[in-house]
């Protein structure tokens, strides 16, 4: 099927957007929306290489967000008439395993979904209301991040802890893992049967995920993406007694230490700054130290799903750090050479030139950048759909 797909992954305060073509994988427009609900919103809307569309006024909400992007395709272009809207989902619980075509149903069931991912699912679900109102009759499809970690064995997802409870592990950035996973299996010359990987997806949201044959089989996020690596303001994994000491020593109640675990947790933390640019440009030892617990982090999941998969193929860093930090990859995996993963220190100073070795040639376990492409796999898999 030929035509235009509506990327949109709706946020909190933002709205961030691309226009796809699907036969020709173009981006014939991209934008975003910040600040939304605040006095000093900003739309960024970008069309090929001519000068960003801006417009700077306050958006009270995403419908109001919503209709900015659409007055912004209405004065700046291109046309706007998507055979499909493709939204990104962060919880589809064991619900949803694949993307589904969007209706009252599947919003009721996201609905019930939101005690799982309180800070990702109402607003997902905002977005797909309002585009259901400004486009009316288009196919709405839903793109689930947890999706692609179904196939994670009950070993895996299962928590011991009274199983009236009804908790276990899904796993995150699943929209992520499926390009890039497949991006590896063709750069590499083969395809997914057989290929073992570890994706380290390191960015303001970090996760290590152990892939063989094109399958999830472990993944550090849990039953929110709270749990494994140290994040711009996520804490990882912490001792799970952490928050009865804090309410019997501190007074503070469940969701008081989820939120501090959740937004002032992480490099945040150690630091007073969520982003690894300033705290990698810093040089005090408070900065020292959280790189260290950053590192030291992401090379213990790469051990242990190592000796998970027995053998690994590829490890593959992707994401905002992952693809241009190339002192946290060489830190990642210092130490590892005997399991046959080391990084070239020239290839690995590289500028950021796209999908690449950053191994020593011959190496017995590649070491690869791939740059994430989560908006054309919402697209692909948005198509899929409606085909």
């Amino acid at each position: 099927m030929a035509g235009r797909i509506l990327v949109l992954n709706t946020g909190s305060s933002s709205i961030k957007y691309e226009l796809v073509d699907v036969e020709t994988r173009e981006r014939p427009a991209r934008g975003l929306v910040e600040r939304i609900g605040e006095r000093n919103g900003r739309l960024t809307h970008r069309t090929g290489d001519r000068p960003p569309y801006v417009r700077e006024r306050p958006f009270p909400g995403h419908g109001e967000g919503l209709d900015a992007m659409m007055e912004a395709f209405a004065v700046a272009g291109p046309g706007l008439s998507p055979v499909a809207v493709g939204h990104r989902v962060v919880h589809g619980g064991t619900r949803f395993t694949e993307a589904v075509l969007i209706d009252d149903e599947v919003i009721a069931e996201i609905v019930k979904l939101a005690p799982l991912a309180p800070l990702h699912n109402p607003v997902n679900l905002a977005g797909i209301r309002v585009a259901r109102k400004v486009f009316p009759g288009v196919p709405q499809v839903a793109v689930f991040d947890t999706a692609f970690h179904c196939t994670l064995p009950p070993e895996a997802y299962t928590y011991a802890v009274p199983q009236e409870w009804g908790v276990r592990r899904f796993g995150f950035h699943g929209t992520s893992c499926a390009y890039v996973s497949r991006r590896v299996a063709a750069f590499l010359g083969g395809d997914h049967a057989g290929l073992n990987q570890i994706v380290l997806h390191l960015g303001n949201g970090a996760s290590a995920t152990a892939i063989c044959g094109g399958h999830s089989v472990d993944t550090s996020m849990g039953m929110t993406p709270l749990e494994g690596l140290v994040m711009g303001t996520r804490s990882g994994d912490v001792d799970p007694a952490l928050p009865g000491y804090l309410a019997r020593v501190h007074g503070m109640d469940a969701e008081q230490v989820e939120h501090a675990l959740t937004h002032r947790g992480g490099l945040l933390a150690l630091t007073g700054s969520l982003d690894m640019r300033e705290v990698r440009g810093r040089d005090d030892d408070a900065a020292r130290l959280a790189l260290e617990v950053y590192t030291r982090r992401v090379r213990k999941y790469v051990g242990a799903y190592y000796a998970l998969l027995g053998r690994v193929d590829a490890i593959v860093f992707t994401g905002g750090v992952g693809q241009h930090d190339a002192a946290t990859r060489a830190a990642s995996l210092a130490g590892l050479e005997r399991l046959g993963i080391a990084v070239d220190p020239a290839l690995n100073q590289a500028g950021p030139i796209g999908e690449r070795a950053v191994s020593p040639p011959g190496a017995e376990v590649p070491v690869l950048v791939i740059p994430t492409d989560e908006e054309w796999e919402i697209a692909r898999q948005s198509l899929a759909v409606i085909s």
